[in-house]
Parts: structure tokens; sequence; C-alpha cells
């Protein structure tokens, strides 16, 4: 009985407690090996699966747009209202109706102004009358004086009659100056009153069509504090302007005489030609955004556009027939960052499993001050830089104006790892 439990005491000593470990040690080593293996696999795959997406550098036009929204106005608008008060006797146009300068549009109630002109005209037939009374006046009064003179000079005419005689001479000069103003001050009232006859035709200023009118039989106008506007007239709609809001941006690139074209929602599949005829320097800011007016002008022979209609300009500010061109991705495009392997831990296991963070290139995408910028071309399967100066671009492609590039290039928009 000792001695079998002597034996199993030296079994446990002896071998149980190593069979464990050395399994375990095993097992480490395996998942190492593996986890390295994995791990240079990936990393060979994926230099071996890298694909270069490219676009071709090729000649081809460009046209550089500026697209601002705006209204179709008439070119001359005129508010026709009423100087006088009074009552509206006759309207005589509607809506849409075509007038002629001169044309009456509504007639006011004149009885009173009838009235006032007969009383400005006798008025002054009363104060022409004076004057003529105040010339005979004045003629006696002068034969007298003249008399008294030759009196005197003989000596047989007391100075009190003289007087007298001298004193009359100048109140009837007095007297006729004072007529004639009073018949100045009748001709001019006569004048009013013939004005305000005059106005009481409501006229158009100008050919055009009636667009707007707020003006009916029995209404009474009252002008004297501010004049209603009783009918809007736009002059010759067959010549129309379009007034758009060009933004602060884009107001450098626009210049007078540049051709556009433009769409209302009433045409959705036509287009309509227009030129700019006027830039304004005012700026307006709305909601913190400054745009500045341009006006367009615009045929409407076929009188398909109507005033206040919303309109959506493109306004072409520069035109290249035929240019180096390529997509805007490619000057967009930075070939992406590298990993340096010669560094301490970037080969072997420990490299494998412990990788250092990659260090960016230094790459040139965006444009320099002058307009030089660094393009990647593919060339006899690499991905090398080329230096060129862009120009203008239209939003999908740019111009370039110099540089080591031909028509035909492969240009790099993207790396793709498969």
């Amino acid at each position: 009985m000792t001695q079998a439990k002597t034996d199993i005491d030296e079994i446990i000593r002896t071998g149980r407690p190593r069979r464990p470990v050395w399994r375990v040690l095993w097992v480490l080593l395996l998942l190492a090996l593996g986890a390295g293996a994995w791990l240079w696999w990936a990393g060979r795959s994926g230099e071996g699966g890298r694909r270069y997406e490219t676009v071709e550098a090729a000649l081809a036009p460009i046209v550089v747009t500026v697209t601002a929204t705006g209204t179709v106005e008439p070119t001359n608008l005129v508010e026709v209202s009423s100087e006088l008060s009074g009552t509206i006797r006759e309207v005589l146009v509607d809506f849409n109706s075509e007038v002629k300068a001169g044309q009456e549009l509504a007639r006011l109630d004149t009885d009173k102004l009838e009235a006032a002109l007969e009383h400005a005209r006798a008025t002054l037939a009363a104060r022409e009358a004076q004057v003529a009374v105040a010339e005979a006046t004045l003629k006696e009064a002068q034969d007298s004086y003249e008399r008294m003179v030759a009196l005197d000079q003989r000596g047989v005419v007391s100075l009190q009659d003289f007087r007298a005689a001298e004193a009359a001479y100048a109140r009837a000069q007095a007297e006729l100056k004072s007529a004639e103003a009073a018949q100045r001050v009748a001709e001019a009232d006569l004048k009013v009153e013939e004005a305000n006859l005059a106005k009481a035709c409501i006229c158009s200023p100008i050919d055009g069509v009636v667009l707007d009118l707020d003006a009916d039989p029995g209404q009474t106008v009252a002008s004297s504090l501010q004049a209603p506007v009783l009918f809007t007239i736009a002059e010759d709609l067959r010549r129309m302007e379009l007034r758009v809001d060009i933004d602060e941006a884009d107001i450098g690139k626009v210049e007078l005489g540049d051709p556009a074209v433009f769409a209302v929602e009433a045409y959705q599949n036509r287009s309509f030609p227009a030129e700019i005829s006027e830039l304004r320097y005012a700026s307006e800011t709305v909601e913190g955004v400054v745009t500045y007016k341009a006006i367009l002008t615009i045929d409407n022979s076929a009188l398909l556009l109507r005033p206040g209609m919303t309109a959506t300009a493109d306004i072409t500010v520069a035109r290249i027939d035929e240019a180096l061109t390529v997509s805007n991705a490619a000057l967009r495009f930075a070939p992406p960052a590298e990993t340096d392997e010669d560094e301490e831990g970037g080969r072997g296991l420990l490299g494998l499993l412990f990788q250092r963070r990659p260090r960016p290139t230094s790459t040139r995408s965006a444009a320099s001050a002058d307009g030089w910028r660094t393009l990647w071309v593919l060339r006899e399967g690499e991905m090398r830089p080329v230096e060129v100066r862009s120009g203008e671009t239209d939003g999908m492609a740019t111009e370039i104006v110099e540089g080591d590039l031909a028509p035909g290039d492969r240009v790099i928009v993207d790396i793709v790892t498969e």
C-alpha cells in the first residue's frame, strides 16, 4: 500500500505539470505564425490589386456661364392718376386696351370746372374794362397837366391849381398800372381754370397697353393728400427687359453686351435670347446675400412674354471654341498617403503585427496664385505628376493653358484597390 502511494506521488510530481505548458506554447506559436502570414498576404494582395481610374485630356469647347434669376418687366411702365378731385363721369378703356399718347382714358365731372372757367373769363373782361377806364382817365389828366404847364410858363395860373393838375396826372398813371396788374392776375386765373378743365380729361401720356385700372364711373377721386393711381400703362410690350440679380461673386465676370438665354415657367421647353444692356452699381442685400441688378433687353415680337414672369437666365461670360480640357475631378485628385517601409519596425513579423501610421506625402492639388497646379498622369503604367496652369472652367471641365499635357493623355481621377 505504501509502495503504491509512493508511485502515484512520483507520477504527479514528474509528469502532469509539464504537458499543459508545452501545449499552450505550441498554440501561441501557431497563432503568431498564422497572423503574420495573413498580414503578409493582405499587404501583397493590396499592392497587386491597385487600379487607376482615368479620363482623357481632350480638345473641346468651353462655355462659361453665370446663372441669375429675375422678372420680366416692360421697358417703360407709367402710372396715370388725376391731379384734380372730383367724380369720374366715364371710363373709356378696359384691361389690355391699346392706347395712343393723348388718348382719353377717363373723364371727370366738369360742371364746376366749366363754371369756374366762365367766372375767370368774366373777371378778365372786367379787368380789361378797368384798364380802358384807367387809360382814358390818364389821357384826360395828361392833357390837363400839359395845359397847366403852359399857363404856368406865362404866369397866369396859381401854384395850387398847378399842383392839383400834377397830382391828378400822377394818380391816373398809378391807376392805369394797378388796372393792368389786375388784368394780368385775371389772365393768370383764366389759364389756371383752363388747365383744370383740360386735366379733367385723364389721358394717356404714352403709346402702350393698359395693364391695370382702378377707375369706375361714379367713383370719387380725392387727390388732396396723394394722387390715386387709376391706370397702369406699359409702353410697347414687343420690347421688354429682364431684370436679374447677379451674385457678388459673379458680378466681376459679367460685362455689357454679354449674350444670354433665359427660360420661364410658362414655356419650359423653350429658351429666349437676351443681351445685357445695363449693369447697376447699387447693391441689394437680402438676408445677408449681396446682389447687383442687371438689365437684359428682350425681343418680344411674338408677345409670348408677359410682365411679372419669373425667369432664370444663363449669361455667357466666356467662350473658347477649342481648348485642351480635363475633368474637374482630375484637378481635385491627390494620391493617397504612403508609408516608409525602411523605418524601424516596418519589416518582419513585428512590423506586420505593429504597423506604424502612414505619413502623408506632399502634393499640390490646389491651384497656386498664378494658376499652376499638379495633375497626375498615367504613363507607361506608372503614376507621374505633371505641372499645368489652368484657365477657364464651366463647372465640369477646365481649360489647360500651359504644361506638359497633350490631347489623349490619361489623367488620373481616382485609385481603386481591389
